[in-house]
């Protein structure tokens, strides 16, 4: 025999375990990335909870939200039912105030003292992308972070990097030294012969109008490659 079942909607659930209750309850902390998904998205579609909807798309991530940030509005509306471009955009700025914020706490105590800082530094802004960008970083006397600024944004294998307008750059800012980073979307670390001329083109420039260049890294998948501990600076 079959019988028809009332679907459980999120406003069925006990008030503990809604999402914008148990926020208010026991605070953002308590809710799972899923759960605060729903909260943006409000709504799911005719056959899941907003938070079953929002379990559905991590679970296709790997539960990553850094897999999550590398997809586009486009993508997220044509493969889960239920997302529209308005739940999308709503999904992307999300995660992208969430790398402002991340990055904005490095920038207020960072001091470059290795390779190590520098890939925090450049890392939230390199991680998502299906492009390879090519990143500057601004130190004043005491190799504290200025500011970090996008130089150039290529395809998947290369990026024309403007020697000269990074020099300008620095000049503008006052900065006593200079470093690089840009990222490898195919998640190999290892320069190429092209990223080993751009570095030495880097080096001599900032030679010829006395600002330190202390480094450039490479960033892939989470891990990355420093001319400066190999020797290549």
């Amino acid at each position: 025999m079959v019988t028809d079942e009332k679907r459980l909607t999120i406003r069925d659930w006990a008030e503990a375990d809604r999402p914008r209750e148990k926020m208010l309850r026991k605070g953002a902390q308590s809710l799972s990335d899923a759960e605060l998904l729903a909260i943006l998205i409000a709504i799911g579609n005719k056959n899941e909870t907003a938070v079953e909807l929002t379990r559905r798309i991590l679970h296709e991530c790997h539960d990553n939200l850094n897999e999550l940030a590398q997809l586009s509005i486009g993508d997220l509306c044509k493969r889960f039912k239920g997302i529209g471009e308005a739940k999308a955009i709503t999904i992307m700025a999300a995660l992208e105030l969430g790398k402002r914020r991340k990055t904005s706490e490095i920038l207020e105590r960072k001091k470059i003292t290795s390779s190590k800082d520098l890939f925090e530094l450049f890392e939230p802004q390199l991680i998502d992308l299906p492009h390879e960008e090519f990143w500057l970083g601004f130190l004043n006397g005491a190799n504290k972070v200025i500011e970090i600024k996008r130089l150039t944004q290529g395809g998947s294998r290369q990026t024309v990097v403007d020697v000269a307008m990074l020099l300008k750059m620095a000049l503008e800012k006052s900065a006593q030294a200079v470093v690089v980073a840009h990222n490898h979307p195919s998640g190999q670390n290892r320069p190429s012969h092209e990223d080993e001329i751009i570095t030495k083109r880097i080096k001599t420039g900032c030679e010829a109008i006395g600002i330190s260049f202390i480094d450039h890294i490479i960033i892939a998948r989470g891990e990355y490659y420093s001319f400066a501990d190999e020797g290549k600076m």
